[in-house]
């Protein structure tokens, strides 16, 4: 007895822990997952964009977020009666680094893909998922680029039309207030001065306090201390954003790093696993239709960043052209 007692706590480790139903696909053979309630089993795919993030956060920084946000929201799935979460290993890939705002392309610590690519590749796995029966998947990709977000959105249409599931990138929605109001969250207080927000500014969307704060607290051994002196970039408004960052000494983040603390960091990421869970829920339960609320991705039509996008979009096709002649020289289809 003693024996077939361990030999099922061995092979309940080798697939993740049991007890929690969460899942590991890259420690899981064939028939451990083909035996998963295809129906019951959520998958949560997760990436993490290689983007430059200044001179005191890694390019990674996106990543340690969205996988400590993927990990909580599987925590709470699994606390459903029956319901199992597959979690994937990150995928390292996104489109438009922040240094495509500054009209540089090439920029230490960005390793991006053409936007049609981060599309293929989630449509690949869709289909994959898809003809072998799961009908739940989240995607967690916390990043802000409009069409980053505009591709993910666009996977995740094509395995509902196609498969009659749900495929949702949960960080690319941005419910309205009523819709929030619904879903009984409430906004996090920032409780910051007047001065530390006219030091910061209003739009903290790349490298400021923020990201500096939700780093010291999920991978603090990764902030360079440097933070502590580096000047402010304070944005207010999208077009803030394209005047500072062309400005010759920008650094490759907006916003005042130097405000930052790891207490910061838990608040935004706690408030942000909340409400990520909520939208989770409402969707699974049939309260709300993911149809129904804005995107990110709606922010491409803004003037600013419709502008501000005709040159990213040059450069994917710049960089399509290259690989194009290069395979037509050498033969290959």
């Amino acid at each position: 007895m003693k024996r077939i007692l361990m030999i099922a706590v061995i092979a309940g480790l080798a697939c993740g822990t049991v007890s929690a139903q969460i899942y590991r696909v890259a420690q899981m053979n064939a028939d451990q997952i083909r035996a998963l309630d295809k129906q019951k089993t959520v998958v949560i795919l997760t990436g993490g964009i290689l983007e430059q993030h200044g001179p005191h956060l890694p390019s990674y920084t996106d990543g340690y977020s969205n996988e400590w946000l993927a990990q909580k929201l599987a925590e709470s799935i699994v606390t459903r009666p029956g319901m199992s979460v597959l979690m994937f290993p990150t995928v390292p890939l996104g489109h438009g680094g922040a240094n495509e705002i500054a009209g540089k392309y090439v920029y230490p610590g960005s390793y991006t893909v053409r936007r049609t690519t981060l599309r293929a590749v989630f449509m690949d796995l869709a289909t994959e998922l898809g003809e072998q029966g799961f009908r739940w998947i989240f995607i967690m990709h916390g990043h802000g680029s409009p069409y980053h977000n505009l591709m993910l959105d666009q996977a995740g249409d094509f395995f509902r039309d196609t498969y009659g599931g749900r495929m949702i990138h949960i960080r690319g929605l941005q419910p309205k207030p009523e819709q929030w109001a619904k879903l009984e969250v409430s906004p996090l207080d920032l409780n910051l001065s007047e001065s530390e927000i006219k030091e910061n500014g209003t739009l903290d969307v790349h490298g400021g306090l923020e990201e500096t704060s939700r780093l010291m607290f999920t991978r603090p051994d990764l902030v360079n201390p440097v933070y502590r002196t580096l000047e402010p970039f304070p944005v207010n408004n999208f077009a803030d954003l394209f005047r500072m960052g062309t400005a010759t000494n920008w650094l490759g983040y907006f916003g005042s790093p130097r405000l930052a603390s790891a207490s910061y960091g838990a608040q935004l990421q706690q408030n942000r696993s909340v409400r990520d869970r909520a939208i989770a829920f409402a969707i699974i339960d049939g309260k709300l239709d993911e149809r129904d609320i804005p995107r990110i991705a709606d922010l491409r039509s803004i003037p600013p960043l419709a502008k501000g996008s005709e040159g990213s979009t040059r450069y994917d096709a710049e960089v399509e052209r290259k690989q194009r002649e290069w395979m037509k020289k050498k033969g290959i289809e």
